[in-house]
């Protein structure tokens, strides 16, 4: 139901770590709100505000179904926070990337825009707020682009450091369908 989320959502891979956010940054009082496929969901307050955490599995097929439902019960706001393969040389374990882009690998991201050509890009405004924030909480931060691929166990030899040549920071395996989604339902999008 719309009134089980908040208007901001945050979007992990794994349930286990959604219930890891609540517990140790939502304020007492928060409870679960989803727990469909084991993919927990949580809806609480952080700092007084009204905050969600919700778990969307791996890959743009899995989180394009919860980003989906997410927007159609009045989410505005959608930041998926996770973790990605390090690509771009100096980035270290526990580095802070924040992906400005990130280039569709999986064929699904084209069906959205019936294989029209478009650059999934996040929300400057919370690119520009997440930098801030994180810099001054004393993390590396990296800024730039990342890739979004299909497949874990890539077959194609060389591929990554293609990835990394063309500049992109990291990969993952789920911003692009959200960039893609927040782009056609207008909604705040951010990757981390």
């Amino acid at each position: 139901e719309a009134s089980d989320y908040a208007p901001a959502v945050l979007v992990p891979g794994d349930p286990r770590r959604a219930k890891y956010i609540a517990e140790t940054f939502f304020d007492p009082g928060y409870r679960l709100v989803n727990e469909e496929r084991g993919e927990l969901g949580f809806t609480g307050t952080f700092q007084g505000k009204p905050l969600s955490v919700q778990a969307v599995g791996m890959g743009c097929a899995s989180a394009g179904i919860y980003y989906n439902e997410l927007i159609q019960l009045g989410v505005t706001r959608i930041i998926r926070v996770g973790t990605a393969g390090g690509l771009a040389p100096g980035l270290q374990m526990a580095d802070t990337v924040v992906a400005v882009s990130a280039t569709p690998d999986d064929p699904v991201v084209a069906q959205l825009t019936n294989g029209e050509a478009h650059a999934p890009t996040a929300s400057y405004s919370l690119v520009e707020k997440a930098v801030a924030r994180a810099r001054e909480l004393g993390a590396r931060v990296h800024v730039g682009p990342i890739v979004s691929a299909g497949l874990f166990y890539d077959p194609r030899q060389g591929i990554m450091q293609r990835w990394a040549e063309r500049g992109h920071l990291a990969v993952e395996m789920e911003a692009a369908m959200l960039y893609t989604l927040g782009a056609l339902h207008k909604i705040e999008t951010l990757t981390l």
